[in-house]
């Protein structure tokens, strides 16, 4: 008789939230396929495993809204440029993973005609039914509102388990770990103790988004192996924000 136990997931319906950043490895590279490939491989495991899985793209590699004060362009400008470079950071991740024969959707807030799928709820809840991976890019649509508001509107939609939002680094701290050596990492926070605390790892749009529907979210290092299996079957990875009571 086997007594082995088999572990089910923590999470059945993700969102995943990559920005722009994690692609790019170096200033002179705007899109590091070598990177795209990494994290291609650990959705397949994920989809393997029966999770449905929404991805938020940015695309802040490109170019970021922040930068229209640099160029002298104004700030609606900028930012339907950065709707138009997650498109073509959606495009390339699609390529990507259809080469690894996982089945992937891509869709876009804002109409682009033949190059991807425009937004559709009732076509998303299909996909995720048929183990599709469904791609979001074009943010909401409108300047003004980044790609983390997107991931967290998106979450709520698809009444998605969780929020994975992928950085560099590998939870929040209390400062600056590159700067404050004495950096305190947070294991759990609450809702409010972020937006009160204004931590810039999101914007608080999307933080007050997932406290008044109750979507946790939890920030990590994309760059781990195998982070994001780890997390989906409920190990304590990076920095969990939710309620607290919960």
């Amino acid at each position: 008789m086997d007594n082995s136990i088999i572990k089910k997931p923590l999470y059945n319906r993700i969102i995943l939230k990559i920005s722009g950043e994690i692609f790019q490895v170096y200033d002179i590279c705007k899109i590091d396929v070598k990177i795209l490939k990494s994290i291609s491989q650990e959705i397949k495991r994920l989809v393997n495993i029966g999770i449905q899985i929404g991805i938020v793209i940015g695309g802040g590699n490109i170019i970021r809204g922040s930068m229209s004060k640099n160029i002298n362009i104004s700030k609606v400008t900028a930012d339907n440029m950065g709707i138009l470079a997650t498109i073509m950071n959606g495009l390339v991740l699609r390529d990507i993973l259809n080469n690894l024969s996982i089945k992937t959707c891509l869709m876009s807030a804002t109409k682009t005609n033949s190059m991807c799928e425009d937004y559709n709820l009732e076509k998303v809840l299909d996909c995720f039914n048929n183990k599709k991976v469904v791609i979001f890019s074009g943010g909401i649509g409108h300047p003004f509102f980044t790609t983390d508001t997107a991931a967290c509107l998106r979450a709520i939609e698809t009444q998605s388990d969780v929020v994975l939002k992928a950085t560099k680094v590998n939870g929040i701290y209390s400062s600056d770990p590159e700067q404050c050596c004495n950096a305190i990492k947070y294991r759990r926070l609450s809702y409010s103790y972020v937006i009160k605390k204004e931590f810039k790892v999101m914007d608080l749009t999307a933080f007050i988004l997932a406290r008044d529907h109750n979507v946790p979210i939890c920030i990590f290092n994309m760059y781990d192996i195998g982070v994001l299996y780890k997390i989906v079957m409920g190990q304590k990875i990076g920095t969990m924000v939710g309620a607290l009571n919960k």
